[in-house]
Parts: C-alpha cells; sequence; structure tokens
C-alpha cells in the first residue's frame, strides 16, 4: 500500500502509543530474551574449543609455549589445585592447531547468505533454531571427532560453522516483522548482547571445567544447553506477530501499524540495485573493519597474556573475558541511548548510526594501540584493551543493525552479505597476527595493534561518509524513499 504523501517525514510514531503497549512481559521482548540466550549459546559454542584445545593438546608439540617472551618477570599467583589430567592428549602442531581453530569460519562464511534468503523465505524461527540445534549437536560429537582424527574435527568444526551461519541473519530477518523503527536499537542489542555474554561466561567456564573435570565436558555441557534452549524456542517463539500465539492484540496492531509503510510486498529481491547500493557496502566495510579488531583480539588475548604479559592460565580465563563483559554491558546501554535519542530528542537515525559507529570504531583503535606501549603494567593493559573492547559495544546501535534502516524487507540478506565480508577478518587476522608475532616481542604485537587500528579507522570514516538511514527507494515497493 502506498503511504499517503503527508505522512512522509513525520515521526514514525506519532501517537503516544508505546504507552499502551508496556515493554514488560510484551512478546517482543520475550523474543529479544530468548533471543538473547541463543546467541549467549551460538558464542559459547564459538570459542570453547580455544580453551579446551590447549588441554587437548600435549605440552611438547605447541611451539607457542616455546617462545614465552621474557621482557616481562612471571606474573601468577597460582593457588595449587590439583589439576584433573584424565583428558585423552593430542599431538596437533602449531598449524594444526591453527586449522583446527579456522575450520569454523570456512562453514561460517558458506551460509550467510543462503541464510538472509532462506530467512525471507521460511521465516527465521526455523532456520535460527535449527542452526543452533546442529552446532550444539556437532558440539557433542567432538570429543568422539577427536578421537578419531584430526580430519574429523576439523569437518565437525566447519559443520559447526554452516549452523552459525544462518544464525545472525534470520535473526535480523525475524526483527523485520517484530521490531517497531524507535525500538530497534534497544530490541536488537538486547538480542545480540547475548553473543558478548556468552564469551564473558565461556572462556573461564570452559577453563574451570578443563582444570577441574576433563575438556570433553566443555563440550558435553554447553551442547546440552543448546539443545535444552532449542525446546524452549520451537515452543515459544513466532516468525510473525500475526502468528504469534499469545501476544496481546494492542501489541500486535502497535508493531503492525508502525511497519506497515516499510515493507516490501514484492516477492522477487532486487539484487541489482541492492548490491548497487552505496550505503549498503559503507555497513559491508564498517563491519569488515570492526570484525577485524575483534576477531584478532577473540582468539589472540589469550596467547597475549599469556607469553607477554605472563599471566597464568587460571588467571587469563577471567582476564580474557573481562573485555567481554565491558562490551556487553556498553551494548545494552547504549542500546536504550540510542532509541532515547531517537524518540525523545527528535535526533535522526542516520545522525545516531554514524555517531555510534564512530565512537565504536575509534576509541577501541585508540586505547588498543595505547595497550601495545605500556610495557609491564598487567593493570593498564588490561584496562586498556577491556576500555577498547567495551567501547566497540556502540557499534551495535550503528552500523550493526543499520540494515534494518535502509531496507527492512532485506535486512537478513542485507546481513548475510556484510557478514561474509566481515568473516573474512576471522580467517586472515588471526593468521597474520600469528605470522607477525614469530618471536612473541612487545614490538611484534605492537604492529598487530597498529595494522587492527588503522583498519578500524578507515571503516569509521568510510561509514560516516557513505551510511544512509532512510529506507532505500529499492527496498519498498512502489519505490518510495521516506524518513525514519
Amino acid at each position: 500500500m502506498e503511504p499517503e504523501e503527508g505522512e512522509d517525514r513525520t515521526p514514525l510514531l506519532k501517537e503516544p502509543q508505546p504507552d499502551t503497549v508496556p515493554a514488560c512481559c510484551s512478546a517482543r521482548y520475550n523474543l529479544a530474551l530468548l533471543a538473547c540466550f541463543g546467541f549467549f549459546l551460538v558464542y559459547a559454542l564459538r570459542v570453547n574449543l580455544s580453551v579446551a584445545l590447549v588441554d587437548m593438546v600435549q605440552p611438547n608439540t605447541s611451539s607457542a609455549k616455546n617462545v614465552t617472551s621474557n621482557v616481562c618477570p612471571e606474573h601468577s599467583s597460582t593457588i595449587n589445585v590439583p589439576r584433573n589430567t584424565t583428558g585423552e592428549k593430542y599431538s596437533w602442531d602449531a598449524e594444526t592447531q591453527g586449522w583446527i581453530l579456522g575450520s569454523f569460519f570456512y562453514g561460517y562464511i558458506i551460509t550467510q547468505i543462503p541464510g538472509g534468503y532462506l530467512a525471507s523465505r521460511i521465516g527465521g524461527k526455523l532456520l535460527l533454531g535449527f542452526g543452533i540445534f546442529g552446532t550444539s549437536i556437532f558440539t557433542l560429537l567432538t570429543p568422539l571427532a577427536a578421537n578419531l582424527g584430526v580430519g574429523y574435527l576439523i569437518a565437525v568444526r566447519a559443520l559447526e560453522g554452516l549452523g552459525e551461519g544462518v544464525t545472525f541473519p534470520a535473526m535480523h530477518s525475524m526483527w523485520s516483522s517484530w521490531a517497531p523503527p524507535l525500538e530497534r536499537s534497544k530490541l536488537l542489542s538486547i538480542s545480540y548482547a547475548g553473543a558478548q555474554l556468552g564469551t564473558v561466561v565461556s572462556l573461564p567456564l570452559s577453563g574451570l571445567i578443563c582444570y577441574y573435570m576433563n575438556w570433553v565436558y566443555v563440550f558435553y555441557i554447553f551442547g546440552a544447553l543448546g539443545v535444552l534452549w532449542w525446546f524452549f524456542w520451537m515452543l515459544l517463539v513466532s516468525d510473525t506477530p500475526e502468528t504469534h500465539r499469545s501476544i496481546s492484540h494492542a501489541e500486535r496492531e502497535y508493531i503492525l501499524s508502525s511497519l506497515k509503510d516499510q515493507l516490501s510486498t514484492q516477492k522477487s529481491v532486487p539484487w541489482r540495485p541492492m548490491l548497487g547500493s552505496l550505503p549498503l557496502w559503507a555497513i559491508v566495510v564498517a563491519h569488515f573493519s570492526y570484525n577485524w579488531t575483534f576477531y584478532t583480539l577473540l582468539t589472540l588475548l589469550p596467547t597475549y597474556m599469556k607469553e607477554i604479559l605472563r599471566f597464568d592460565a587460571q588467571e587469563n580465563g577471567f582476564l580474557s573475558a573481562l573485555p567481554y563483559f565491558g562490551c556487553w554491558l556498553c551494548i545494552i546501554l547504549s542500546g536504550q541511548i540510542a532509541d532515547y535519542l531517537r524518540e525523545k530528542q527528535n535526533f535522526t537515525t542516520v545522525c545516531v548510526r554514524k555517531c555510534f559507529t564512530l565512537i565504536g570504531m575509534i576509541g577501541p583503535a585508540l586505547f588498543l594501540v595505547a595497550a601495545g606501549f605500556i610495557g609491564c603494567n598487567y593493570a593498564l593493559a588490561v584496562a586498556f584493551v577491556t576500555i577498547s573492547t567495551t567501547l566497540g559495544g556502540f557499534c551495535t546501535s550503528g552500523y550493526s543493525i543499520n540494515h534494518l534502516d535502509i531496507a527492512p524487507s532485506y535486512a537478513g540478506i542485507l546481513l548475510g552479505i556484510t557478514n561474509s565480508f566481515a568473516t573474512i577478518p576471522g580467517m586472515v587476522g588471526p593468521v597474520i597476527a600469528k605470522s607477525l608475532t614469530h618471536n612473541n616481542t612487545v614490538e611484534e604485537w605492537q604492529m598487530v595493534f597498529y595494522i587492527a587500528a588503522s583498519i578500524n579507522l578507515f571503516g569509521a570514516i568510510f561509514f560516516a561518509l557513505f551510511a544512509s538511514g532512510e529506507v532505500q527507494d529499492w527496498a519498498v515497493s512502489g519505490y518510495h524513499l521516506h524518513r525514519n
């Protein structure tokens, strides 16, 4: 239906409708919370191997062990608790370990765009549900695969990547039907903050499970939780407000009326104008740049703390998780602030998205570079890396949900496109960083931080120049451009 001419430039929520549809216990916030737990598991299932791998490998086969830097004094307050050593050990060299850790992303990149396309066809509920369910099943099979041989383990990890690849596009696709425009930042930040929380909890928890139990339980516990979550997801969630069993009439009408001029009814995907859209490429560049820093830190922060700062493994787990806890808090708070600025202060969507992206990318770049220059000051190093990762949380209300601003109907497909490019740093970043830090000197690590910061800076500037906050004309039926 063609929107009336007079409606075009006014704010999307003209009547005080939100007062009549409270957030508490509403279907859309229940969806956000269940999604939050889902993405908690997505990241817990993703990062648990990087912790367990330390215990799976025979000590003398890891070359990284032999080149611990002696720049900093040993810093450890180890409590002597007898360590469980019953887990099977494998003689995998550093290169093999790199392949095992990287194999996830090879599966992950394949299902991004198909995931977005499928979500727009069959709905995000089944896709997201079975994506996490499949990943959980393969996680439960990981100890068996490791026993069968390294090839089996790499295959299982790649299959886990295939399952997780559909999760973000499927969720974006669901939010295109569920999130009122002026609540987008809040709802999406709640659901995606689960990813950071998963990292926060699973890094130290996996370490403790390995220490006191056996590394196989890392996979059994998180895999079982994933299967349990799947039952609740299938039972309580539906693809659209229209098909939800227990949504109130008022909430259904509120969501549908807020989205009525934003969604396209055309069945075919406008691939050509979509791929020629500069605002889409602004998101691609920002997403790629942010993930370079994120993945470099996610995979190599434990190594940096252990080899340069000389923390022992137990402290390492908790201190590695600290930056992601900061990021989780920042995502939740920035989502609330972003929607407050748009709704109450009448800031334009594009202004909020650009400002939050600039803070979330330039801030981390500065503190990351600073972290390489403070020598052996552990407290300051941990503080700087924590601040760097925390500020990155602003991006969730910046470029990260901009797909829904420019093309709500195709948000899943757009996220599939941007996330495909943004997965490349997960495959390439750590490999480049590893090759730059052969001798584990402070100077080598400074170079790793310099590269990440430069890429971040470029991404922030590109997004600030070319991003948009308006529904693109190719994204609505009738090609009708209007502001949100």
